[in-house]
């Protein structure tokens, strides 16, 4: 599976995706609000990479390539709930949006879901502007809802839904 951005191209996960994930999933930049710290060896970032490629190529959770560079990913590992992560090398410039704005398109014309989720972390600042520029809405919050490498996180929770979604992308069009 493969969706074209004006810049990006969104695809399913190959084997030969494993170095450049690793530069992303081992940099602690990158992985400050994610589910898990920084992988240590390439070998966790193989582990994690053979559950994304079992998911098959009709799942909807991407690597993002930039002029032929993976980049990241944006996608859905487990519906309704949007994740991304980028190398920091690209943040500021509206790769995320890109991609998570594509993924979520793709979501609602290939399945039947009226809705769509997403946990950030309340101290992610720039991932909540970038729900929120989707259509986003703040739902309801949680404490020490994650455990990653020993700390505790609390989580805000959003929903995006289909009417949502439709409303901004209409709103988004050219007059």
């Amino acid at each position: 599976m493969e969706i074209l951005t004006p810049r990006l191209i969104l695809r399913s996960a190959r084997p030969d995706d494993l170095e450049a994930m690793h530069a992303v999933l081992s940099d602690p930049r990158a992985t400050r609000w994610w589910s898990t710290p920084p992988h240590e060896t390439l070998e966790q970032t193989r582990l994690w990479m053979d559950a994304m490629i079992a998911n098959g190529p009709d799942h909807p959770d991407f690597v993002i390539e930039l002029d032929g560079r993976v980049i990241g990913k944006a996608g859905f590992y487990v519906m309704p709930e949007i994740g991304y992560i980028l190398h920091p090398d690209t943040w500021g410039r509206g790769f995320g949006a890109e991609a998570a704005a594509a993924a979520i398109d793709h979501v609602f014309a290939a399945h039947d879901i009226e809705a769509l989720t997403a946990d950030v972390d309340p101290e992610n600042a720039a991932s909540i502007r970038l729900l929120e520029r989707l259509g986003f809405v703040l739902t309801g919050s949680g404490n020490n809802t994650w455990n990653v490498g020993g700390e505790w996180k609390d989580s805000l929770f959003y929903a995006l839904s289909r009417a949502d979604r439709a409303s901004k992308v209409a709103g988004q069009a050219p007059a």
